[in-house]
């Protein structure tokens, strides 16, 4: 396939990272939760994203991540490596790696702390365009990069033939009705959901799907949500929906930091028997009280999903 005609589509999770301690990549649980989430029916997996840990993790974690990710994942389903880094070349050479280890495509957000401005940012996604071995995948998530790719931006850099589409994590409707417009310019530039509670709505909207968080814990739930709105049946949409609210509410929440969501990620993955807990600092896991409180909850919320799904 050449590269200005791989699009993507679906349900791309962004994977958490299954440690064993605060710094040492669990090998075996990463393991399994690239099998739970390719036995989910996910179209690909998002590693060394915001889910992921990407900016506390030491460059041998996110290699070794990179190898067993790609290796589990050969022949099965994509995989897409985020190279984001305030440093160029470090981008760059993830991106290589990437490419040695099999994966599909990268994905990058601009590179943090410095305000950029647009020209800026265009300048520097078309040098990775440029000299990255694998397509690039934008990421759009101002709340965290102080930047937003603005709708001129996004489609000056579609017409890259190395730039294959845009994850939009902003939140805002007005910005991803813009990305609609950049779409029907360019039909095979991807256009990808980030906050899962508004998948399903977007893609009957036209876009082409979510890189949803919620998937590492239940991906079927996802994929089934996805394959109902894209046909537009809003009945079995509406059947569905209320469930990614309640792991949003009652999974995500529930630890009362900015880490909530990946500490909720975690503690449900731990419960399944995927992986251990553990964060890469400075994050935190979930005390014991919410710990107590999402377990509680995610079993409810199991059972309502085997249902609905049954």
């Amino acid at each position: 396939m050449e590269i200005n005609e791989m699009r993507l589509e679906g349900i791309i999770v962004p994977m958490a990272t299954p440690l064993l301690s605060h710094v040492e990549i669990d090998k075996k649980g990463t393991e399994r939760l690239v099998h739970h989430m390719m036995d989910g029916g996910v179209q690909g997996i998002f590693i060394l994203g915001t889910t992921g840990e990407a900016t506390s993790l030491k460059p041998s974690t996110k290699k070794d991540l990179i190898e067993i990710t790609c290796t589990e994942a050969a022949g099965h389903t994509a995989v897409l490596v985020g190279v984001t880094h305030s440093c160029f070349d470090i981008s760059l050479k993830l991106a290589r790696q990437a490419k040695e280890n099999g994966a599909t495509a990268i994905v990058a957000a601009p590179p943090y702390f410095y305000p950029l401005d647009q020209e800026d940012l265009y300048k520097y996604f078309i040098k990775l365009a440029d000299q990255s071995p694998l397509p690039v995948f934008l990421y759009n998530f101002p709340a965290m990069t102080k930047c937003n790719l603005e709708m001129d931006t996004v489609m000056k850099l579609a017409k890259h033939s190395n730039i294959i589409g845009i994850k939009d994590s902003s939140g805002n409707g007005v910005y991803f009705q813009k990305l609609m417009y950049v779409k029907r310019e360019f039909p095979n530039f991807s256009v990808m959901m980030g906050p899962d509670e508004l998948m399903s709505q977007v893609v009957m909207a036209g876009a082409d799907g979510g890189m949803n968080a919620g998937g590492n814990i239940f991906p079927k739930l996802y994929v089934k949500l996805y394959e109902a709105a894209k046909k537009g049946f809003v009945e079995r949409v509406n059947q569905m929906q209320p469930l990614v609210q309640e792991i949003s509410q009652r999974i995500f929440a529930v630890h009362p930091k900015h880490s909530g969501y990946i500490a909720g990620i975690k503690e449900s993955l731990y419960h399944f028997q995927v992986c251990e807990p553990h964060l890469a600092p400075p994050l935190s896991p979930a005390d014991a009280l919410a710990r107590e409180i999402i377990r509680r909850n995610l079993e409810q919320i199991n059972l309502k999903i085997k249902q609905v799904l049954a």
